[in-house]
């Protein structure tokens, strides 16, 4: 990718829906960020639906869906990009944790 080039962006034909419906491109991204994403947003209240798709096999980039009663569609995708951010770094901490225990027997 180029140092230029951004990773999201924002699918146009959504403008009469306001900010609350929104899809966005998420470059050289699959499956592995899309569903573990989908998941954290869809238990959001606000949210009516979250999903996404894979274009094409061969393409390297997602497309998420977020539909939501009031509050803007990218407020929702930036606190779930942060709060799939805390559960990872949650995760990691346990895993060092556990092979160090493992490692003193």
């Amino acid at each position: 990718m180029l140092k230029n080039e951004l990773k999201l962006s924002e699918l146009p034909g959504d403008d009469d829906s306001g900010l609350t419906c929104r899809t966005y491109v998420i470059k050289d991204e699959g499956h592995t960020l899309g569903n573990a994403l989908k998941c954290i947003i869809n238990r959001y209240e606000d949210v009516q639906f979250c999903g996404y798709t894979v274009p094409h096999p061969a393409e390297s980039k997602i497309h998420f869906r977020i539909q939501t009663e009031e509050t803007p569609a990218l407020e929702i995708l930036k606190r779930g990009l942060n709060d799939l951010k805390r559960v990872c770094e949650h995760t990691m901490d346990l895993y060092e944790t556990k092979v160090k225990e493992f490692n003193k027997t």
